[in-house]
């Protein structure tokens, strides 16, 4: 995730039900359906964050990365089904003219829905620590940036498998989102980027996307994304008042954030999917301060909070579960 300001499923279903459409915000409806909501476990989660932790940081080409990179298919397999979970490999070419070889990794619950819904996240570390005062060019673990989110989509996981979702959800790991270098905006995004240009399914539309980004992270503040006003301001508005009734208002502030370029706008852009971006960040005048962390070798367990973990999946489980009408 980068701090510029800027501006699938497996079973192949009726091209009828994935139809564009040029202002899918002003069709999103949202009202509580008197479902029960299944609790989401933050040690859980906060034990899916760990387990990325002790690969070490998941670059691009390493060691890593190649172990994430099963155990989120042997893991979301586990939950969706084989059939169900599909690794979309591509490569690039990198810095040092060497190839990354990298994995968007999509896993398909209820897939025989054509009413869907996704959420994603990156699965990446950043290669280099460029915002520490001290080996800056060593790549970071990335606990929070990149395995908060992973987490909370894994655990969510795991509940859709316990409890099938009253929608199609699909879960999307992007890969070669932290890769590029301050101030080379072609070499962020690598994963949603193919994605987009290459959707396993043809005229892919669900109904929205949510992209986590830094979730798990103490003392987190969620503020209005302003890319995400721009693309789905009801969604934005309804999470961000699930979150006040559930007593996480400190954490989703009701404030007007920053406007972030991350995997959200490419999504939003290229496929015509209003896609907001949950993502820990204050406002400032030139951008958005991201945490003390951010970038650094200090992005570690220490700094993930399991309530922040909770608040963020506790409000989507509401979400998923509560407050989408079927489509007739």
């Amino acid at each position: 995730m980068t701090n510029k300001v800027l501006v699938f499923t497996i079973i192949i279903l009726s091209g009828s039900l994935f139809s564009c459409s040029s202002n899918q915000d002003s069709k999103l409806h949202f009202e509580a359906q008197g479902n029960k909501v299944p609790a989401f476990n933050a040690d859980s989660a906060y034990q899916f964050v760990a387990k990325q932790v002790a690969f070490g940081p998941r670059t691009p080409n390493s060691i890593a990365h190649k172990k994430a990179k099963q155990y989120f298919l042997e893991k979301l397999r586990s939950y969706a089904g084989q059939r169900n979970v599909f690794p979309q490999e591509f490569s690039v070419s990198g810095y040092n003219n060497d190839t990354l070889a990298l994995t968007n990794i999509i896993a398909a619950f209820n897939p025989r829905s054509g009413d869907r819904i996704m959420l994603s996240a990156h699965w990446d570390s950043r290669p280099q620590a460029d915002q520490d005062t001290a080996d800056a060019d060593k790549p970071i673990l990335g606990a929070d940036d990149g395995g908060s989110g992973v987490a909370v989509l894994l655990e969510l996981a795991r509940i859709f498998h316990d409890n099938p979702p009253p929608i199609g959800v699909d879960i999307v790991l992007f890969d070669g989102e932290d890769y590029g270098k301050e101030g080379d905006m072609s070499n962020y995004f690598l994963g949603s980027r193919y994605w987009s240009k290459n959707p396993p399914v043809k005229g892919y539309s669900p109904r929205f996307g949510i992209l986590l980004d830094m979730v798990g992270g103490q003392s987190a503040k969620f503020p209005k994304e302003q890319n995400s006003m721009r693309y789905a301001p009801a969604l934005v508005n309804e999470l961000w008042s699930i979150a006040d009734q559930k007593g996480y208002g400190k954490l989703f502030v009701d404030e007007k954030g920053s406007i972030i370029s991350d995997d959200h706008v490419v999504v939003s852009q290229i496929l015509n999917i209003p896609t907001i971006d949950i993502i820990y960040h204050e406002p400032a005048a030139n951008g958005a301060n991201f945490p003390p962390y951010w970038h650094t070798h200090r992005d570690n367990m220490q700094i993930i909070s399991k309530r922040t973990l909770s608040g963020t999946g506790n409000v989507l489980a509401e979400l998923v579960y509560n407050r989408l009408e079927r489509k007739q």
